[in-house]
This record gives structure tokens, C-alpha cells and sequence, in this order.
């Protein structure tokens, strides 16, 4: 059965590896999953991601969880845009997640990027998802 919301899965793998106190979680790869996580990990919220090849033609995602204290790094992360409902916005709409403590990682025509980097290129895009 296909999925419909790749980056949602990703989303929900990463949620409940950290609820369960895991040390890593594995997802199918793919480009968009890749870049998201690259943005986490620029951001800090994740230690680092490693895509490998399990047999011709498919790739697959570890990544590896953050925690501090114990506690994990991400408080929340939801799913903004979803597939019945895009969700796009104007660089100078974009709303700040917690008054900035957080970030919203954003879709745009220079690639996929969080707010605060998106505010320095002045481009807006369709928000993927928001992380606190």
C-alpha cells in the first residue's frame, strides 16, 4: 500500500522514537525526508541522519535522536501543510513558532530551508512543519 504522507511518517517515527527513549530511528529514504532532517540538524535538534542502501533500489533513513538531561530535544513537531490541506505563506506572514524559540521549516524555490533562513533570503514557500 502506498503512503500518503511520507514527511508526516518521518514526522510521527521521530516523535514516538523519542516518547519510547530511543537512541535512533529508521525511515524509507528519500529527497525531501533528507533535506528536512538536514534542517534539523542544522538547527540542532537532531544529532545527524546516515542514508543507506539495503538492496538495489532502496535506500533507507537512520536517524539519530538528541536528548539533554534525559529529555529529548524536541518538545513538539507537528505537520503543517498536509496533502488535503497545502498551507503556503509569505515571508513577511510567516508567523514565529513560540516567538522564536522554535522553527518552522519551510518548502521554497531555493530549496528547503527553516524560517529564520528563509527570512535572510526573503522567500516565502509552503510550511512543512513547525518544531518546538
Amino acid at each position: 500500500m502506498s503512503m500518503t504522507d511520507p514527511l508526516g511518517d518521518l514526522l510521527t517515527r521521530i516523535r514516538n522514537g523519542q516518547r519510547a527513549r530511543k537512541s535512533s530511528v529508521v525511515t524509507p529514504a528519500s529527497n525531501l525526508r533528507a533535506n528536512v532532517l538536514d534542517v534539523l540538524q542544522r538547527e540542532g535538534y537532531i544529532r545527524g541522519f546516515e542514508r543507506y542502501n539495503i538492496r538495489q533500489g532502496i535506500d533507507e533513513i537512520r536517524v539519530d535522536l538528541k536528548y539533554l538531561d534525559g529529555e529529548p530535544v524536541i518538545k513538539e513537531i507537528s505537520r503543517v501543510s498536509k496533502p488535503g490541506r497545502r498551507v503556503y505563506s509569505k515571508i513577511k506572514d510567516l508567523p514565529k513558532v513560540y516567538n522564536g524559540l522554535g522553527i518552522s521549516i519551510l518548502s521554497t524555490p531555493r530549496g528547503v530551508m527553516s524560517d529564520h533562513e528563509a527570512r535572510q533570503a526573503n522567500v516565502g514557500g509552503e510550511v512543512l512543519c513547525k518544531v518546538f
